[in-house]
């Protein structure tokens, strides 16, 4: 017997809330965990490169599996569950070899959860998707509140609590999932005219546009902090900075239904990628406090707005029979590759120019191809439609 949907629309949200919340504790702290275990830069960097290449490759494949066996609950489930038993052996690991081998166990399993837990948000939502931004934005909550929290416990604490607190999330995460229940039947033996679908020329122009836009957030995601302290500003400003930015974020999040009522979904993307021009080429010239400040309100755009956007975009252009591969595909292109060559590029462009402040130029040129790709998009007149 299946939960009501309220309920399961609740079991969801959690699970955005405790997903993103320990991304709020590994992106701040694991590789600095690394590091206090004597990792030198080149280990970390290459840490990962490794997590980067799974998260490209890997699902791909567990979104197609799901999606052709029709076992996406099946396989959410068994990717928690391992990945979280995964996890529990960094507690043991001390040499970057083994390290190596256990992020890339724990990668394979854990790469598909994001995308898994879009496609069960839009099969629950139905014809409610455009509220999509209410859902999500637990995770951004989450997000936020981790990251403010745990800088305080980890100056009195050992960073081995890292490490735990993760497992912990992961443990909860396993439990929560057995909660969701299984999406209605759509047809797998369609599943190959279902993956042509999304070959379309009009899929392939959205996720060439897309992953240009996260190629434009290298140098943000990269870089960022460093080039407020290269222009002198304080610690404090630097967190003030981020805090501002996802609580803007926050705030389309919570509007989306009424944006998306108003205007289709190219339309939002549209909008996003001039958002992403203007905020980077700000970023090139902008040198004052309360300027830098200013500008991370359009993080509420070039992040919040756009990646609705986007995941609603993707779940219409894709099939009943592929509708999970068409999310892991998204997050693939744009999550897992875009960002990577945008970290790659930076970082060449960093040593290059010998500064930050030509980078977002950079960026704004990437934004610039990928709006233009996106431009000529056309869709229904609102998101409801």
């Amino acid at each position: 017997m299946h939960p009501p949907a309220t309920a399961t629309r609740r079991i969801l949200a959690a699970q955005y809330f405790v997903y993103f919340g320990g991304v709020g504790i590994f992106l701040p702290y694991f590789n600095l965990y690394c590091y206090h275990l004597g990792f030198s830069g080149t280990q970390i960097g290459a840490l990962s490169a490794l997590r980067s290449v799974v998260l490209v490759l890997l699902p791909l494949a567990w979104g197609a599996l799901a999606d052709r066996f029709q076992a996406r609950r099946g396989l959410f489930i068994l990717c928690n569950v391992v990945s979280a038993l995964s996890w529990s052996l960094v507690l043991g690991v001390h040499s970057f070899g083994a390290m190596a081998a256990v992020m890339v166990a724990f990668t394979i399993f854990y790469a598909p959860l994001v995308s898994f837990l879009e496609a069960f948000t839009m099969d629950t939502l139905g014809p409610e998707k455009r509220r999509y931004g209410r859902m999500r934005v637990w995770g951004s909550l989450a997000f936020i509140l981790v990251v403010l929290v745990l800088g305080r416990f980890l100056e009195e604490q050992p960073l081995r609590w890292v490490v735990i607190l993760i497992l912990a999330g992961l443990v909860i995460q396993s439990l929560m999932a057995l909660w969701i229940p299984a999406s209605p039947a759509s047809g797998g033996r369609r599943f190959g005219t279902g993956f042509r679908h999304l070959l379309r020329p009009r899929v392939i122009v959205f996720l060439t546009a897309a992953f240009l836009m996260l190629v434009s957030h290298g140098a943000y995601y990269g870089f960022f902090s460093i080039h407020l302290e290269e222009l002198g500003m304080p610690r404090s400003l630097i967190g003030a900075s981020w805090a501002l930015a996802a609580t803007a974020e926050i705030f389309v999040m919570l509007n989306s239904d009424r944006i998306l009522s108003a205007f289709s979904y190219p339309g939002v993307l549209r909008f996003s990628f001039v958002m992403a021009i203007v905020r980077w080429l700000l970023l090139w010239q902008v040198t004052s406090a309360p300027g830098l400040l200013a500008v991370q309100v359009l993080h509420a755009f070039t992040y919040g707005s756009f990646h609705i956007a986007s995941i609603l975009y993707i779940d219409q252009l894709s099939p009943p029979e592929v509708k999970t591969l068409g999310q892991a595909i998204n997050n693939a292109v744009t999550y897992g590759l875009g960002l990577m060559v945008g970290f790659f590029l930076s970082g060449w462009g960093y040593e290059l120019l010998g500064g930050t402040r030509d980078l977002f130029l950079a960026s704004s040129v990437a934004a610039f191809l990928g709006g233009a790709l996106i431009w000529r998009q056309r869709g229904p007149s609102t998101g409801a439609a």
